[in-house]
């Protein structure tokens, strides 16, 4: 195997290895993919002001989410059909997780089920919750998810109808025999084609486009775990979902999936978390492939990130031991980060330590 340095270079690899098929349904973005491109580009236009002349010989990188500690402040993303990458899909990515010390969200649209995943060992693990027509449907999905031992459930609430994603037209995705898509196993989906390719297509169009703030307060009625909202970008958005009483907000523009043309996630990030002041956790995720992107963010204010895109590579490449060391590698760049710019834990890096466009357009009109 050549020699891999950051997690960028999996992808390189996990390229050559993966069907054409299954690596454009990962790597790409709706429509022209501006907003692909954008969530990546954003992190470079950030500059670091590190403070220097600090003991920085021991480091702490732990933080709390929800009242659970983690060992940094880096969470696996929600991303579907972890099996097109590696027979053991979510369960591989879920024990990588588990041994960083780190919380694993399992996407609705996994090919691994939801109790075969929080059987494959210990871990701390958040369920996301795609919303469909049939609540009887949904209820079950969060009961099991509840029985299942796991600690939240995410909302994808940026996702009424699929985004056009061109490639998986041009490739004519379906999928494989062998993959299927397991969370929806064992519930009642009566009246409907039952091969793989007809579950997948009724599922997607299940999809409630009639979702609205309203169903945040039904879902917060049938379970007992707190709620967070994944997709929100704008400052509005976000003072409607703490008035709804949500647990926290997962910035996303779902990778650049849905709408294209949407601002990056992370310079929407200090808007939002001006918004929330501090009455939640503002967590962000979109274009992470750096510790240092990883410090960017919680310079501008978020309580940490989710990563999608690098897990899924890197489990394509090597299991569960790529996605184990696409972890390392992420912890050892942000740990140098905090280290060259004089912080000791998360809690200690501040807005001073990084200068935005915006920070620099400002003095250059003094």
């Amino acid at each position: 195997m050549a020699l891999i340095t950051n997690v960028s270079d999996y992808e390189e690899l996990a390229k050559q290895k993966l069907s054409k098929m299954v690596y454009d349904f990962y790597a790409s973005g709706a429509e022209d993919q501006r907003t692909l491109k954008e969530n990546r580009e954003a992190f470079s236009r950030i500059l670091f002001l590190p403070r220097v002349m600090i003991d920085v010989s021991r480091i702490n990188m732990s933080v709390s989410v929800l009242g659970y500690n983690i060992s940094m402040p880096i969470m696996v993303a929600p991303t579907a059909l972890h099996k097109l990458a590696h027979p053991e899909g979510e369960v591989a990515s879920a024990r990588a997780a588990a041994a960083a010390g780190i919380i694993m969200t399992l996407s609705s649209w996994s090919s691994c089920s939801i109790e075969e995943v929080s059987s494959s060992g210990p871990g701390l693990r958040f369920f996301q919750l795609s919303v469909f027509k049939d609540r009887n449907f949904v209820q079950q999905l969060v009961r099991r998810a509840e029985n299942a031992g796991y600690m939240a459930i995410a909302v994808t609430v940026d996702a009424p109808r699929l985004g056009h994603r061109e490639a998986d037209v041009r490739n004519r995705f379906s999928l494989p025999e062998n993959v299927g898509l397991k969370c929806f196993e064992g519930l009642d989906l009566s009246n409907m084609d039952k091969n793989v390719s007809g579950l997948a297509a009724y599922v997607a169009s299940q999809i409630d486009s009639s979702l609205s703030w309203k169903d945040i307060k039904w879902l917060q009625m049938i379970t007992r775990l707190p709620i967070l909202v994944k997709g929100v970008i704008t400052a509005e958005d976000a003072r409607i979902a703490i008035e709804c009483g949500v647990a926290g907000i997962i910035m996303s523009n779902h990778g650049g999936r849905q709408l294209d043309y949407l601002p990056s996630t992370i310079s929407c990030l200090e808007e939002v978390v001006r918004e929330a002041k501090g009455s939640v956790p503002v967590f962000l995720d979109g274009g992470i492939r750096r510790g240092t992107d990883v410090f960017k963010a919680l310079a501008l204010g978020a309580s940490g990130v989710f990563i999608g895109r690098p897990v899924l590579f890197a489990l394509a490449v090597d299991g569960e031991a790529g996605v184990r060391k696409a972890l390392q590698m992420l912890r050892d760049e942000l740990e140098i980060a905090m280290a060259l710019s004089g912080c000791t834990s998360p809690k200690e890096i501040t807005r001073g330590h990084v200068s935005t466009e915006g920070d620099r357009i400002g003095r250059s009109r003094l």
